[in-house]
């Protein structure tokens, strides 16, 4: 061999060995060193590294055994690295590593609670004096043809939150395949955890370094959100109690101009889920939650979810009774954050908004627990359960969705909707109906306007809403609606007030400020109650709550008055009842079984509406109301006619103890009431018919009339025990000070007064008798005869009478001393000479007639028998000084002293008025046809003498 090839050879070998020798042992040896040294140098932590080894002719490094931190607690770490650099980088242009491996790595990520990253406190490395480099120089030529990180460890902790957070992941692997930092190349990615405590992770996909690009997919299986709750709850105060979410998605991402993040095929699952507020009260229960199909695009910030369906959400809210939501105190900001929150210079020029696009919701059996705590009575509505379908709704608003909701509301109540809505403009074409929604609901809003409880109410409709703007509101609400089982309560008096069997409305057109038309109204067993009470308020009156003035009252509304018309209304066997309790005995009476019709009703046409109802007060008096009215303008046009029959007047004893004094025994009442009103113009008929009326005791009243009223009362019944009055009213309504009841009652009572006061001249405009004066009988002085004119009049009263079988005649016999005692004197005068020569001619035995009436005294035998008279009559001798007159003038004087003495007779008097009286009762009975039972002799009296001097007798009428 050449000594030159030997030499060669050797120095080959020398080399080969040297490089040998310097690359397996020198250098890792020396490099090991220095690695330590520098760890120990700058690190700040205990920090090693066990071991070095190196290829030099493989190109191959391994590192083992990398400990940074305390035994045990090492803050970094790994088992082995290792890297195969690849010799085309000498002439590539690019560091070319062939494989990159790291086994048993082990990273703890720790935030302290001041923010400190344990990370960044690892090592204190130098201040750098290189000057800063242009950012937009290109990144160091690097290529990996593979690298894998294979059972790397996680220990993530952060205790910045108000509870700590903590998670790891003791098996993450990452494999990537050609990756490079030259322009266009594209590296193949996969990357799994997994964890003690769930939260898998699966991410596989492209990454490009230059530019910064990514697409691929990312799954997240078993995440439990408690982990990452900490950060939620300082935001908001929400408790976790469960929540297990799985997350997949396809992504691209390019930072090349900007960031440009799309996500699709996003699935999202979230099952079971339950959070409480910080006193630990419950808010929402979810049994799952599943979004599938959906997408988001960061450039066009547009957000797409295909699919969404849920299952068992259970939810809580509440009104304060500060009239917050308790969900919007979850999430207010404190006043001294909202100072300190810095404030951002708001850009000119609106900035784009998002897209949400939702095309197929579907949500079932959700919940929700509802109560309002604002009014005096917390209020508690349970809603559901709830059934949601949306579909195509777009957060923009330009495009209509559809929506279908079904959802209880109560106990039994139901509420459907179904149709399309669009936010902008705003508009709705829905199907809404409802059934059985328990109006109970809204008693403690009714509670501080109305003294009125709901005991019961069901609401039912089947409606179609229309809505086609919002500014100004165009609404439009059709179809039919119902009432049922209205019952309200009376509070103040624990009474039933208002309530109907059901009440149904069909046909209803409601539009907005412009008019409401109903098809037809039908109440069946509506029932009201109405209440005068001591004082004279209403029962209805007093439940009126008195509420504070406004402190600036509106202005009256010049808008428009709704147009209202109604087709017909229909009553179904009502009821009413009504009460006087300012009555002593109490007033109280019943309209049952009241059916009739109402006919159109129509503010907008002055067309009068039909009205025919009947019914029956305290069950048998039938009573019914019939005729036409305008109802929106009363004083227009209305004819009506109202009639009650054979209504139990014992139903009134009240009002007649009140105002006439006495209890009604017996009795019934027809009223016939006719109303005619044109423009205004009252012409009113009021026909009373009032059958074998009979008063009871009497009743001590301040309000009674002072009138006797049973004497009225016989004044107006005539021969078949009836009364009838018509009481015709007429005026002008438009006149404030005109009143109708008012004039009723004056007329009636003038009536009773006009009967009471003057009852002969009531009686005798019963029989014709005109002006004719039936209270008195005359007679000529000194007679018990009835003249001409006297007979006449006692024939006009006893056909009178003969009308009004329950009066009874008082006649009261009268006579005047000045006009009946100088002739009754003289009569008796007469009679005692009569009966004086009646003795004397006896005494003689001449033949005398059977009475002394029959003589005729002669003026000689008069004198003669005058003296005896004389002293008989005055007990006393006649005067001594009259013994000087002579016969003719002595005889005057004892003749005028006997009249004067019989002219003063009390007795005398008193006889001729009997006389009187039971002439006029003989004339009665005999000629005028009456019972003698009906005419009564009372005792008589002194009167004076009419102008003419004949003297009247008495009369007076009173009751059976």
């Amino acid at each position: 061999m050449p000594k030159g090839l030997k030499r060669a050879l050797s120095a080959l070998l020398i080399t080969l060995f040297l490089y040998s020798l310097i690359g397996f042992l020198i250098l890792p040896g020396v490099a090991l060193r220095i690695a330590n040294q520098q760890l120990a140098q700058l690190a700040t932590v205990p920090a090693s590294l066990q071991r070095l080894q190196l290829n030099p002719f493989s190109l191959e490094l391994s590192l083992w055994g990398l400990r940074i931190g305390e035994a045990g607690q090492e803050h970094l770490g790994f088992q082995r690295l290792y890297a195969n650099l690849e010799l085309d980088s000498l002439w590539s242009g690019a560091l070319h590593l062939a494989q990159v491996e790291l086994d048993g790595a082990r990273t703890e990520v720790l935030f302290a609670k001041d923010g400190t990253l344990n990370l960044t406190q690892l090592f204190r490395l130098p201040e750098s004096t290189a000057p800063n480099q242009d950012s937009a120089s290109e990144p160091f030529p690097l290529r990996v043809d593979n690298i894998r990180l294979r059972e790397k460890a996680l220990h993530f902790q952060d205790l910045r939150p108000s509870e700590p957070v903590e998670f790891a992941y003791d098996a993450l692997d990452l494999e990537l395949r050609n990756l490079s930092t030259l322009a266009g190349d594209n590296a193949e990615m996969t990357l799994t955890a997994r964890g003690p405590n769930g939260g898998h992770i699966d991410w596989q996909g492209q990454i490009s370094l230059t530019p910064l690009t990514s697409s691929g997919s990312l799954k997240l299986t078993d995440g439990r959100l408690r982990a990452i709750w900490p950060y939620v709850r300082d935001a908001v105060p929400l408790a976790l109690k469960e929540g297990l979410l799985d997350l997949s998605s396809d992504y691209r991402l390019d930072l090349s101009k900007g960031t440009d993040l799309q996500l699709s095929k996003i699935r999202l699952q979230l099952s079971p889920f339950a959070i409480d507020d910080p006193m630990g009260k419950p808010l929402v229960r979810l049994q799952s939650l599943e979004i599938d199909n959906s997408s988001l695009d960061l450039a066009r910030q547009q957000v797409v979810i295909g699919q969404v369906r849920s299952q068992g959400l259970e939810a809580w809210a509440a009104r304060e009774a500060d009239g917050q939501l308790d969900w919007q105190k979850l999430f207010a900001k404190p006043d001294t954050a909202e100072r300190e929150a810095p404030k951002t210079n708001e850009q000119p020029g609106e900035s784009k908004p998002w897209q949400v696009l939702l095309q197929d919701v579907q949500l079932r059996d959700y919940k929700a627990h509802l109560a309002d705590r604002v009014p005096q009575q917390e209020v508690a509505v349970e809603v559901g359960p709830l059934n949601l379908d949306l579909k195509n709704f777009d957060s923009l608003g330009d495009k209509p969705f559809e929506l279908r909701l079904d959802s209880g509301l109560g106990r039994q109540g139901k509420f459907q909707a179904a149709g399309t809505v669009q936010l902008s403009p705003t508009s709705a074409q829905l199907k809404v109906a409802t059934q059985d929604i328990d109006l109970r609901l809204a008693q403690a809003y009714l509670s501080p306007f109305i003294r009125l409880e709901l005991r019961s109410g069901l609401l039912g409709s089947d409606l179609d809403v229309e809505l086609k703007s919002t500014e100004p509101l165009a609404l439009r609400v059709s179809g039919d609606a119902r009432v049922d089982q209205l019952h309200t309560l009376d509070t103040l008096r624990e009474r039933d007030f208002v309530r109907w069997k059901q009440v149904r409305v069909s046909g209803l057109d409601y539009r907005h400020g412009e008019s409401l038309a109903i098809e037809h109204v039908e109440l069946d067993q509506p029932y009201a109650r109405f209440v005068i009470n001591e004082n004279l308020t209403t029962n209805a009156s007093e439940l009126i709550v008195p509420q504070p003035a406004p402190a600036n009252e509106k202005q009256a509304d010049d808008s428009k008055p709704l147009a209202i018309r109604i087709g017909g209304v229909a009553i179904n066997n009502g009821s009413a009842n009504f009460a006087d309790f300012s009555l002593t005995p109490n007033f109280a009476t019943a309209i049952q079984q009241m059916n009739g019709r109402i006919g159109v009703l129509d503010n907008q046409k002055p067309q009068a509406a039909s009205v025919d109802i009947q019914g029956k007060v305290d069950r048998y008096a039938p009573m019914s109301i019939q005729g036409k009215l305008t109802p929106f303008d009363p004083l227009n046009s209305l004819d009506i006619a109202t009639r009650f029959k054979n209504v139990e007047l014992t139903t009134i004893t009240p009002y007649s103890g009140k105002f006439a004094g006495y209890r009604i025994r017996k009795g019934r009442l027809n009223l016939d009431l006719h109303y005619r009103i044109e423009k205004g113009q009252l012409n009113a008929e009021n026909k009373v018919l009032v059958e074998n009326l009979q008063l009871g005791e009497r009743v001590d009243s301040p309000d009674a009339v002072d009138l006797p009223i049973r004497l009225a009362v016989a004044l107006l019944k005539d021969t078949q025990g009836r009364i009838a009055i018509e009481l015709p009213v007429q005026g002008n309504l438009n006149n404030p000070e005109f009143s109708v009841m008012p004039i009723v009652w004056q007329t009636l009572r003038n009536l009773v007064l006009r009967a009471a006061q003057a009852p002969f001249k009531f009686i005798a405009g019963l029989v014709g008798g005109g002006s004719v004066d039936l209270s008195t009988v005359p007679f000529a002085a000194g007679s018990a005869q009835l003249e001409g004119d006297a007979r006449q009049a006692l024939d006009t009263l006893a056909k009178a009478l003969q009308e009004r079988p329950n009066l009874r005649l008082e006649v009261e016999g009268q006579s005047a001393q000045d006009a009946d005692g100088p002739l009754l004197a003289e009569q008796r005068l007469q009679r005692e000479f009569r009966e004086g020569w009646y003795k004397v001619l006896q005494r003689r035995g001449d033949r005398v007639p059977a009475s002394p009436d029959e003589l005729t005294v002669d003026e000689d035998e008069q004198a003669a028998l005058l003296e005896g008279i004389y002293r008989t009559r005055l007990k006393q001798q006649p005067p001594a000084e009259w013994a000087a007159l002579d016969d003719d003038q002595r005889t005057q004087k004892m003749r005028e002293a006997v009249l004067d003495s019989w002219a003063q007779s009390k007795l005398l008097l008193r006889q001729l008025a009997q006389q009187r009286a039971a002439t006029i009762k003989d004339y009665l009975v005999e000629q005028g046809g009456l019972y003698d039972e009906r005419v009564y002799l009372i005792d008589v009296n002194l009167s004076e003498p009419e102008a003419d001097g004949r003297v009247l007798t008495a009369l007076h009428l009173d009751s059976q």
